[in-house]
């Protein structure tokens, strides 16, 4: 399993959390993602074999939120 921190922009509130978490947890080969809204992070376990950190932006740009690099 490997560990990716991504950072994300206007992360805040309970609702804004859930929908992030829910979108990536629902993607084969994620373990788990937790969020963190004071420090605008979300930290994803995942099987790096079957998704990648691109994969993993591209899901969190696609529930409505900016990615930063």
């Amino acid at each position: 399993m490997e560990q990716t921190t991504l950072t994300v922009r206007d992360l805040s509130g309970a609702d804004n959390e859930r929908t992030v978490t829910t979108a990536l947890e629902s993607l084969e080969g994620v373990v788990s993602a937790r969020t963190d809204h004071e420090l605008d992070e979300i930290r994803v376990e995942h099987d790096a074999s079957t998704v990648d950190a691109t994969a993993l932006a591209k899901t969190v740009e696609n529930a409505g939120y900016s990615v930063d690099e």
